[in-house]
């Protein structure tokens, strides 16, 4: 399935992929791949008919339509997915703190890929064209949150990632997706009409504290994504989305691409 959303057409492949389409045919990418999203080889958590998941079903997906992609951090760097989706012209921004040789992977160094790449820090602006404003934005877990260990240590300590504020389509529709990061205040402060909500709890925001955020944060739209892609990211979206809806704030859940 995929969302429309005012001159926009949103679709969730897995894990933190998003695509989103603007009417005049811009394209842009969250965090494409890992865990075999792009490539057909996912498989739900413990098994089971991956029509019955609440979940895109994967897909063997190489568009190399992307006009612009974004990476937020080390956890969703994918040289192989960025590959799939990028058109030849595209321009992949990636957070500074992204670092191949730190990754237990086999992935591509940031400057190895055949693309215009920006890095950029955790408060940069850049444009870009046909798409127009990217900024990223601080994403982590506060060490006194709820997503941090005893000792304070947290999977996503500051500045090791960020989210990021776009704007796409001839209307200038805002889209923001956090990445893996706790609900931080300074999100409910952005002006944003289409949020990118990540419920998956454990290592970052859980549904009910993605649904309180887009309460404060007031966007015209939630689509949650990053969620039951692997087990330790198991959340409810049904549950989720009718949390959001007792808010009065309007959300659309996109769990199938065929």
């Amino acid at each position: 399935m995929t969302v429309r959303h005012d001159d926009l057409r949103v679709t969730w492949y897995g894990y933190a992929t998003a695509r989103i389409e603007s009417a005049d045919g811009t394209v842009v990418y969250t965090d494409p791949g890992r865990y075999g999203v792009l490539t057909g080889e996912w498989t739900p958590p413990g098994g089971g008919n991956p029509k019955d998941a609440a979940h895109p079903r994967a897909t063997d997906h190489r568009p190399m339509d992307a006009d612009l992609v974004v990476v937020t951090h080390d956890h969703h760097y994918d040289s192989e997915g960025i590959e799939r989706v990028a058109a030849d012209d595209a321009t992949v921004v990636v957070f500074e703190g992204v670092d191949a040789g730190a990754i237990d992977r086999d992935v591509k160094p940031v400057e190895d890929l055949p693309f215009e790449v920006v890095r950029v820090g955790d408060a940069d602006h850049v444009a870009v064209d046909g798409v127009g404003d990217v900024w990223s934005v601080p994403a982590y877990n506060d060490p006194d949150g709820s997503h941090a260990n005893r000792d304070g240590s947290v999977p996503h300590p500051e500045g090791s990632g960020v989210g990021y504020r776009f704007t796409v389509g001839a209307d200038d529709t805002s889209v923001f997706w956090p990445g893996d990061s706790d609900a931080l205040d300074a999100f409910a402060e952005l002006d944003v009409s289409l949020f990118l909500a990540n419920i998956s709890g454990d290592v970052c925001m859980s549904g009910p504290e993605a649904a309180a955020l887009a309460e404060r944060m007031d966007p015209d739209l939630v689509v949650p994504i990053h969620y039951n892609t692997l087990e330790f990211l198991e959340a409810d979206s049904a549950a989720f989305a009718s949390d959001v809806a007792k808010r009065a704030v309007p959300v659309a859940l996109d769990e199938t691409t065929a």
